[in-house]
């Protein structure tokens, strides 16, 4: 039988206490909902709630006030039509008496160096308004570069831009990457997988393209097209290589595998990391890096939740 928990706040710590079921009250029930929503806590299939770490409440907690902070904001802009003012400045306005090569009146411009191309990326995606196309053909990002993207690619799901991004074939072993995609996938992002070679190109709007000068090396930097025609183009390769590419896998197909299980076993078979690692007949380090891999895909704060939660997607059966 499951059990409703009373939480406890302090400074420092956050303390579940079982309520027995039939104790249970209605009040008690909509403050453990108000907690679950506030992410303070999680609910489980079974109803059960427990709560999350104090690390990671406090993280809940600014989110969501950074969340609630950046719509007040958003919608204050759209009210006063800030965006579509900027917008229309933009392209309405006459060319510059200075114009230059690299003035944005040029079909095609180069920019060098990583901060250059970090910085059209951040105008393009800020005038954006119906289509964000791309492709990562590492399919590996950088906690870094996962840093730099977030803030701008939500910014263009909660404007309804529809995104699409190609990945390569590696995102499937990166749990960092993987966690960052799903995260785009539940606020409305379309990601597919390409186990084929895909080149490196980024489409706003089908009216101007980013691709890179040297596609060995992006540091170097990349060319800005906004001549119609080639931005025409590179979309025709881009369709071919989303119809080419695979879904991506949901979380609940995405079953451990037969090592990982065996992993999860020793956490009841064994008492001590060097007498699991033996029994499988791996190192100490490799026995600890699969565990830590699998604790970060179940979001387990300590092994004990691990397993608690293993076993309750079916990943010890």
């Amino acid at each position: 039988m499951s059990s409703t928990m009373r939480f406890c706040f302090s400074s420092t710590t956050l303390v579940a206490e079982e309520l027995d079921p039939d104790t249970r009250t209605s009040s008690e029930e909509s403050n453990l909902d108000r907690l679950v929503a506030l992410g303070l806590a999680t609910r489980n299939t079974h109803g059960a709630v427990r709560p999350v770490p104090p690390p990671r409440a406090v993280d809940a907690l600014i989110d969501g006030r950074l969340h609630r902070l950046r719509e007040d904001l958003e919608a204050e802009a759209t009210r006063h039509s800030v965006i579509d003012s900027l917008f229309l400045e933009r392209w309405t306005a006459p060319p510059s008496p200075r114009a230059g090569a690299d003035d944005h009146g040029q079909m095609i411009t180069q920019l060098h160096g990583i901060e250059a191309v970090r910085e059209a990326i951040d105008e393009l995606t800020f005038f954006a308004r119906t289509e964000d196309l791309t492709t990562e053909p590492t399919g590996l990002l950088t906690e870094e570069s996962i840093a730099v993207s977030h803030p701008i690619n939500m910014r263009l799901l909660r404007h309804g831009v529809r995104m699409r991004m190609i990945m390569g074939s590696a995102i499937t072993q990166d749990d960092t990457t993987l966690t960052y995609i799903r995260d785009l996938v539940s606020h409305g992002a379309a990601v597919r997988i390409s186990h084929h070679p895909i080149e490196r190109v980024i489409i706003v709007d089908r009216s101007a393209a980013l691709t890179p000068i040297d596609p060995a090396d992006t540091s170097v930097g990349a060319l800005l097209v906004r001549e119609p025609g080639l931005v025409a183009t590179l979309v025709t390769p881009y369709e071919r290589m989303w119809e080419a590419a695979e879904a991506l896998p949901g979380e609940e197909t995405d079953m451990p595998s037969d090592i990982e299980r065996e992993i999860l076993a020793m956490l009841r078979e064994a008492d001590k990391d060097e007498t699991a690692a033996r029994r499988l007949g791996v190192s100490v380090r490799t026995y600890r890096k699969y565990l830590a891999t699998i604790m970060r895909r179940l979001g387990a704060a300590n092994r004990v939740e691990a397993a608690l939660l293993a076993h309750e997607k079916g990943w010890m059966n």
